[in-house]
């Protein structure tokens, strides 16, 4: 019993971006975006939920590998290798795409909150949530800060214990898992899009990739105080022998893999819950946060509310952070800053700086009282437009000598990668030619 104890705590001590990059994938903008699907077109997008997850794992993985082999992040190597009107538009992109989902995730936190507190207005919340995440990003260590958010990452697990709660028809389910419904219909590609902009997000691939740097000097300066300058350990990074960096990709595929499985079960269980709630109960165009929260009283009763609150925060309390991180990363590399969260507020202050601005800028979505719903979906959609090109630019620096090395990718990822690509492109056109 104690090995296997054992066994657990080493497994859970070495989950660490793959498994929080997953979790976060299933941020508020993610679980509107697949009630929504349950609720607009039943089981007819299931499917999705099955197929994005080779398409994440591949993408997670070239983007840990290039953070892992060349001692940079996405942006870092954009501006090493790359002409700099790439690094400034792809910049852009993220910055701007992250600030808005994190504007959505903030309203749909504080409209959550809203249900259990009625009689103060939703934009008090949309002022509080922002500041204490600001605040625990600053005071916590890294560290403290991974394993809090990996703890959080079981609170998504309401999602898969309420589906049990609904009378299910497990023979429809796996037939639409595995044979896809297609549906000519605007309303339909939209959806899809959205999908896959809210499960294979730009973000997350800065995310990954600098969050494999940050784990690789973390594990070199166990005992740093005050954090290092990044730029300074690339030498040290770089010159590992093959059996380490062999043992480290290793490490990094298997916890990519559990973080994309985990989050693909959230989404599979959410598109699967609300076609068996409101699908069936003729809600297909749910507009508030309530009438998504209602889906739970199967399993929660009167405290349907309570319990979507604590999924939303839960996923929001994840999300916000990888998304002002992320933008973070991207600015830092661009501007020569120093970064990381391994590095205190003193050492890094560009980098708080930037994670605090964009965090706070947030709060200028929910000032507009837009739909929470309208607005997440929307965002997903944003993201399902932006990613080809940054799909198509990941696909060529993993293949790029200059920065991989011997480790370039492979020739199956490769072709996963490029299907990505076309689908994604594909649905997009698709959708606008409707």
């Amino acid at each position: 019993m104690a090995r296997v104890l054992e066994k657990i705590k080493t497994f859970w001590r070495q989950l660490g971006p793959g498994l929080i990059t997953g979790a976060a994938d299933d941020d508020p903008s993610g679980i509107v975006t697949y009630a929504v699907a349950g609720a607009k077109l039943g089981l007819a997008a299931l499917w999705t939920a099955l197929a994005t997850l080779p398409f994440m794992i591949i993408t997670q993985r070239m983007a840990g590998r290039i953070g892992l082999i060349s001692g940079r992040g996405l942006a870092g190597n954009m501006k090493k290798y790359y002409p700099k009107w790439i690094l400034i538009i792809i910049a852009t992109l993220i910055v701007g795409a992250n600030i808005i989902n994190i504007g959505a995730d903030i309203s749909a936190m504080s409209a959550s909150i809203n249900l259990l507190a009625p009689q103060v207005p939703s934009i008090f919340f949309s002022a509080l949530i922002p500041l204490v995440l600001v605040a625990l990003l600053i005071l916590f260590p890294y560290r403290d800060m991974a394993n809090y958010l990996k703890w959080i990452a079981i609170v998504m697990f309401s999602y898969v214990l309420a589906a049990f709660f609904v009378d299910l028809d497990w023979s429809q389910i796996l037939h639409r898992t595995f044979i896809p419904q297609i549906v000519h219909s605007k309303d339909y590609l939209m959806i899809v899009v959205a999908i896959f902009g809210t499960t294979i997000s730009p973000y997350l691939f800065f995310w990954q990739a600098s969050g494999a740097v940050e784990e690789e000097v973390l594990h070199q300066y166990p005992k740093k105080k005050g954090g290092v300058m990044i730029p300074g350990v690339e030498p040290h990074i770089k010159h590992r022998s093959s059996h380490i960096i062999k043992n480290e990709i290793s490490v990094m595929y298997k916890d990519v893999r559990y973080g994309m499985a985990f989050s693909n079960l959230i989404t599979y269980f959410i598109i699967a819950l609300f076609a068996f709630t409101l699908f069936k109960a003729g809600t297909f165009n749910p507009s508030t946060v309530e009438e998504i929260a209602s889906a739970l009283k199967p399993m929660a009763g009167p405290y349907s509310n309570f319990l979507f609150l604590l999924g939303i925060l839960a996923a929001g309390t994840l999300a916000i952070p990888v998304l002002a991180g992320s933008a973070a990363y991207a600015l830092s590399e661009m501007f020569g800053w120093r970064w990381g969260f391994f590095n205190s507020f003193h050492r890094a202050k560009q980098f708080y700086l930037v994670i605090i601005i964009a965090t706070l800028l947030g709060i200028a979505i929910p000032a507009f009282r837009l739909h929470p719903v309208e607005i997440l979906v929307w965002t997903a959609v944003i993201f399902g437009l932006i990613s080809p090109p940054l799909v198509l630019l990941l696909i060529h620096m993993a293949n790029n000598p200059k920065i991989m090395g011997k480790y370039v990718s492979r020739l199956h990822s490769n072709i996963i990668a490029y299907i990505l690509f076309l689908i994604m492109t594909g649905a997009a056109i698709l959708m606008f030619a409707l």
